[in-house]
């Protein structure tokens, strides 16, 4: 045959492709693959990073305003990807979401498998026990083969073992609670992200300084911080109220801990809503006040030196007690009075000590934190405050850089300093203490508790539980005895079934029965049933 009569070569079969289905079957495959589990958890770790690299709008938007404004190339690109705002941005969300959907993916298969599991039998003994691990056999001097077998069922029945019986043979399982403990750690895992989320959308935390004989109210002006979620609507608060009365704090008197602190104690009343009745109650250390929902918790506590600044015609200008923030173990405190009802503005910069000393090297400092022997020491500014210039102002700190120092003193309780050049003066009356508050609602945080529990509950389980079978058989060997056979199966890596096995023998033979024992070589693969 010449080159030009060969028959010609078959087409290649056209591709039919994946198709649609075929591509979305392959993706949720791969979505739904522990692997990919693995990376998406990886990855909103990787993500929750520049959380804590930038500030957040949600916790401080003053600074990120301070941010954009001292990088002005950087920060407007940065904006764009919703790094000011990681945990609200669209890709922050996306692969939340992605790492559930792949959690349940993986979740849900598993649950339907265990429980068609529970429901199945044990398998019937493997033709060859004696390649199974932890093989024993012995001889019994009785010919009633089903006595044996009966009186195997019984004991692993009584041993809490799922138990099949046959024609001369016992087969046993245990060990469930190994992938149920697995399960439950992996759903309470889903159900802690679902728990943060809640938590997340639908909290809100607020904070506020809070001296005694006076109190706030529950609404988003009363706090000095507050951040919430985004579905939460910041005008539907609960209407509640609180007065702080009283606040105690004891410290230790002599010894080697002395001014170490022992009992912190707020005693305040409250309001659920304007017309209700006016209750009493009480926060301390872990230990807050639970009001519509909410907890109130004490967070910190210090002194609020009470002064009076009066104007050169002596009327009063200011009154009112001022937070300071403590800075050692002695509550030795620093704070500032800002007057902007003065011409020139006035400021003060002052130290406050509960129990004043005058030390040689380190100059004024407190040696106890209880307001013992009380002092304050004050510098001040006439000037500018620059409250005008529309950039929120710490309380805490006095800008002076359009001030001028006007002179130092040092006050006791009832003491009067009079401004050089009559421009007014201010007088220490006394000292309050005052409270931080924090108050929150966090609708998740049962939830991921409970989920927490379950997931180490869980996980114990699936770590100290072994999952094996064990097999008898017996069968006549021709002289009135019967030869029982015993093996197992573990089931999981650690596993080891000798026990077991010389266990389910010695309640099965007598004190005459004469055994042989085969030493467990391992884990083996399991045969088929005869």
């Amino acid at each position: 045959m010449t080159e030009s009569m060969a028959p010609p070569a078959p087409a290649p079969p056209e591709s039919s492709g994946l198709g649609v289905m075929g591509w979305a079957r392959w993706f949720w495959r791969q979505l739904t693959s522990m692997r990919v589990a693995l990376i998406l958890l990886f990855a909103l770790a990787l993500a929750s990073v520049p959380g804590s690299l930038f500030p957040q709008r949600g916790t401080d938007p003053a600074a990120v305003g301070r941010y954009l404004t001292e990088n002005p190339t950087t920060g407007p690109w940065l904006d764009r990807l919703s790094l000011f705002d990681v945990y609200a941005s669209p890709w922050f969300a996306a692969v939340y979401l992605l790492l559930c959907v792949s959690l349940a993916g993986c979740i849900v298969p598993r649950v339907a498998e265990h429980y068609r599991a529970l429901r199945r039998r044990p398998p019937a003994p493997p033709s060859r026990l004696d390649r199974m691990q932890g093989f024993a056999e012995t001889t019994q001097d009785t010919a009633d083969s089903a006595a044996v077998v009966d009186a195997g069922a019984a004991w692993l029945r009584s041993h809490r073992w799922r138990v099949r019986t046959g024609d001369g043979w016992v087969a046993a399982e245990k060990g469930y609670l190994r992938e149920t403990g697995n399960l439950i750690f992996h759903v309470s895992l889903l159900v802690l992200l679902a728990a943060v989320a809640v938590g997340s959308l639908f909290g809100w935390r607020g904070s506020v300084i809070v001296t005694e004989g006076n109190g706030f109210s529950n609404t988003l002006t009363q706090y000095d911080s507050f951040t919430s979620g985004r579905l939460v609507d910041r005008a539907e608060l609960a209407p509640f109220t609180i007065g702080l009365v009283d606040f105690s704090a004891t410290f230790q008197r002599g010894g080697e801990q002395n001014g170490a602190p022992r009992a912190y104690r707020a005693d305040v009343t409250y309001l659920t809503d304007p017309q209700a009745p006016e209750q009493a109650g009480s926060i301390e250390v872990n230990a807050p006040l639970q009001i519509s929902g909410t907890k109130v918790f004490l967070t910190g506590h210090g002194y609020a030196p009470h002064v009076i600044v009066r104007d050169a015609a002596g009327t009063v200008v200011f009154d009112d007690s001022v937070p300071f923030l403590p800075r050692d173990g002695n509550f030795t405190s620093t704070g500032v009075v800002k007057v902007p009802d003065m011409d020139p503005q006035l400021g003060f910069q002052g130290i406050f000590l509960p129990t004043a000393t005058l030390d040689p090297v380190m100059g004024p400092i407190s040696t106890f934190p209880v307001a013992d022997d009380p002092a304050l020491f004050l510098s001040a500014w006439q000037g500018d405050l620059g409250l005008d210039a529309g950039v929120p102002q710490s309380v805490f700190r006095l800008d002076t850089a359009d001030m001028t120092q006007v002179g130092l003193e040092s006050l006791r309780p009832g003491g009067t300093w009079t401004l050089p050049d009559g421009s007014g003066s201010i007088e220490f009356v006394g000292v309050d203490e005052y409270v931080n508050l924090s108050v929150a609602r966090d609708p998740g945080k049962e939830l991921a508790l409970a989920a927490g529990l379950a997931a180490i509950a869980g996980l114990l389980l699936s770590l100290f539980i072994p999952r094996r079978r064990v097999w008898l058989r017996t069968a006549a060997d021709g002289s009135g005895r019967t030869l029982v056979c015993v093996a197992g199966l573990a089931r999981t890596e650690s596993g080891a079934v000798a026990d077991d096995t010389a266990a389910l023998l010695a309640a099965v033979t007598g004190p005459d029965a004469r055994s042989a024992a085969v030493p467990d070589t391992g884990p083996t693969q399991e045969r088929g049933p005869a």
